[in-house]
């Protein structure tokens, strides 16, 4: 069994505790119903027995365990006490203690500041929340910082992006522990839309195009459904009831873009997410409404600086 140790701290992100540990409790129940023992021992250690975390909810915790007691994985969440956590020697000492018999060191969200502050981090590639990359990259510039993956692993150390990412880390580690099949079980027993692999993108195009004028929300989802249609910005223009030279004007107000840029960009998200379930180039092309191989071809080396086949394999 292995055990898996989650620190708490006060003001510690809820979700940041709760997502990995219902992933391997999740694991677990699968491995009982099927006869076999528990794959997971989790336990949720800090300084104190009781611990109010951001969202107020209270949660009764173990003591911190002895720095020479056996661990496989330790997780460090992020969180609005994180800066507070990173000012208390002891526990910086017990976490650089902690992660030297660790199999293996992670952290969620903005849990990377104290796994960063402990050294851990130095030298090696890392991610945290978007939006804390910038503060991140000027207090530890040891720190090879990429802003956009969902997870990236660096020997033995791990770094996820904001909250709900810490699902997707678990994942990953369950995925490599007892198999894919397990790890997508349990991303179906949860009802996580995709088991999103690390160097995914934190950001959805969609959701940031929703961050304009509402009028567009509801384009947007007709978009999405009809992305191997015409989306010219004159089948746009008719769809906002607008002409096209209005429509393409208050669209670029509302969202920073232009239609056929939004477009462009909607259409690669979606590419993305096909190839990564294996979906064949050229069948991901047709489906996204790119008319051809090389016009995606075209947009991915533009917004990702690759082409699909080589974004295919390594994902």
């Amino acid at each position: 069994m292995r055990r898996i140790e989650i620190l708490a701290y006060p003001d510690v992100q809820l979700l940041d505790v709760s997502g990995p540990l219902q992933v391997f409790a999740s694991a677990n129940d699968f491995m009982l119903q099927a006869g076999e023992p528990a794959a997971y021992e989790v336990v949720v250690v800090a300084a104190s027995t009781r611990i109010r975390t951001s969202a107020g909810l209270v949660l009764e915790t173990a003591a911190l365990s002895p720095l020479e007691a056996e661990i496989d994985t330790l997780i460090v969440p992020g969180g609005r006490g994180v800066n507070a956590a990173c000012e208390q020697a002891e526990l910086v000492d017990w976490v650089v203690g902690r992660s030297r018999g660790a199999r293996r060191t992670a952290s969620v969200c903005s849990g990377a500041f104290l796994l960063a502050t402990t050294g851990l981090l130095d030298g090696r590639r890392a991610v945290t929340h978007w939006g804390r990359c910038a503060e991140f990259a000027r207090r530890f510039p040891a720190v090879r910082l990429e802003p956009d993956p969902i997870f990236i692993r660096d020997g033995n150390v791990w770094t996820s992006a904001g909250v709900t990412a810490g699902i997707d880390l678990a994942l990953s580690f369950v995925e490599a522990d007892l198999g894919r099949r397990m790890a997508l079980a349990v991303a179906r027993q949860l009802v996580v839309f995709l088991k999103r692999p690390g160097g995914q993108a934190q950001f959805s195009q969609t959701l940031k195009l929703q961050d304009g004028d509402e009028r567009f929300d509801k384009l947007h989802g007709w978009m999405l459904d009809n992305l191997g249609g015409d989306l010219s910005l004159t089948r746009l223009a008719e769809r906002a009831n607008m002409s096209p030279r209005s429509f393409s004007r208050h669209y670029r107000d509302a969202t920073g873009r232009t239609p056929a840029r939004a477009v462009e960009e909607i259409r690669i998200e979606a590419a993305r997410r096909m190839l990564e379930q294996g979906l064949a180039v050229n069948q991901a092309a047709r489906r996204c409404g790119f008319g051809s191989e090389e016009t995606m071809r075209r947009g991915f080396l533009r917004a990702l600086g690759t082409n699909p086949r080589d974004y295919r394999e390594r994902f």
